[in-house]
């Protein structure tokens, strides 16, 4: 059986945490005391070390780099929210986490120094059983350049509604959907998810999800959504898709 996920205690040093070494490895509350103890009180003008890359109050989130990978960012609300099984996800007038965390792209491409093609930009959030974090928070980074050619290959073939893609990613078999939203101004995936889960007999905790950037054979701007759920074997996280390295940002655009 793979073995959970575990956070770095190289990542929870770079975070800066107050405490000794063995209990941060244990602190599953560790992104939220860094957003909720240092970026929000440091954006509201307190005399507090800002850790976060970016605090947006109004929008009700942070973004804070990632020790993991060269441009890896993460995007985490303010308020306390768990995780993906979080009811709140699914309210009426729910945040779209996804919206701003597709905005905050730019902090990839500004690590990189390249302008990453829409395709080749992805956003993930893990299962409860795939993370180690007890704070939501969504991986922004590179998608892995043979899950992004694996995706061109069989994008025509993927519809609006969710269906298994015909081929593995990483052994695991993942069900897609393309969403025809340019910056999903109209769409939530949380949203999206939530009856597809509920058909299938699984709880939204069971999930992970991955958004890559796509663009449709008319050169329209889309999205394609994948989702895999735990069972055997499989924890459900879809960061298994990303890069940290970020491989295909060498092909890419050099910015000024």
């Amino acid at each position: 059986m793979p073995m959970k996920p575990t956070i770095t205690l190289r990542r929870l040093a770079a975070f800066g945490l107050l405490c000794l070494p063995l209990a941060c490895a244990a602190n599953p509350n560790a992104l939220w005391e860094i957003v909720h103890d240092y970026c929000e009180p440091a954006a509201e003008g307190a005399h507090v070390q800002q850790k976060c890359a970016d605090v947006n109050l109004a929008g009700g989130y942070a973004v804070l780099k990632d020790i993991v990978g060269i441009a890896q960012y993460l995007l985490i609300p303010t308020a306390r929210v768990s995780g993906i099984e979080s009811s709140a996800l699914l309210e009426p007038d729910a945040p779209n986490y996804f919206r701003d965390a597709w905005h905050a792209r730019g902090y990839v491409d500004r690590a990189l120094r390249r302008t990453l093609p829409r395709d080749e930009v992805s956003l993930a959030i893990n299962s409860a059983s795939g993370r180690t974090q007890n704070q939501f928070h969504i991986h922004i980074d590179c998608l892995a350049s043979d899950v992004a050619q694996t995706l061109r290959e069989v994008g025509p073939g993927i519809g609006t509604e969710w269906k298994p893609l015909p081929v593995r990613l990483r052994g695991h078999v993942y069900s897609a959907m393309r969403i025809d939203d340019a910056d999903l101004t109209h769409t939530d995936p949380f949203k999206l998810l939530a009856p597809y889960a509920a058909s299938r007999g699984q709880t939204m905790g069971e999930q992970t999800l991955l958004l890559a950037g796509a663009v449709r054979s008319d050169g329209a701007p889309a999205f394609f959504l994948l989702n895999d759920h735990v069972q055997p074997g499989d924890w459900a996280s879809s960061e298994e898709l990303q890069d940290h390295t970020c491989a295909l940002a060498n092909r890419s655009i050099e910015k000024p």
